[in-house]
Formats: C-alpha cells, structure tokens, sequence
C-alpha cells in the first residue's frame, strides 16, 4: 500500500512541476514582449525628439524657408 501511495505522490509532484514551468514560461514570454515594447517606445521617442530638434533648428534658423528653383 506504501508504494502505491508514494508512486500516486511522485506523478502528482511530476505533474505539479509540469504546470509550474508551463506558467514560468508563459511569465517570461510576456517578460520579452514587454522588454520588446518598451525598446520600440524608447526608439520612437528618439526619432521623434531628432525629428523635432531638426524642426526646430530650421524654425530658428530660417534654414528651408526659401528654396531656389532657378539652376
């Protein structure tokens, strides 16, 4: 009766691992997509403050204003 209740233990822990290490890489999935997200955040920010500082710049400076179509 002992073995039988210790094999029944043993497929019960095995089984409850198998759900923790489903869940842990589902944690870290989303982890990644997380960090994958905010990079692309971080990233657009970068190019809109490039974009705006060039704006700026030609504001200030009257760089662009005035194009010369004659060659």
């Amino acid at each position: 009766m002992d073995l039988a209740i210790g094999i029944s233990n043993l497929q019960a822990a095995k089984t409850m691992s198998q759900a923790q290490f489903a869940v842990a890489r589902k944690v870290l999935d989303m982890q990644q997509l997380q960090g994958s997200a905010a990079i692309k955040l971080i990233e657009a920010a970068t190019k809109g403050a490039s974009q705006a500082s060039d704006a700026l710049t030609a504001a200030a400076t009257g760089l662009g204003a005035n194009i010369d179509a004659y060659g």
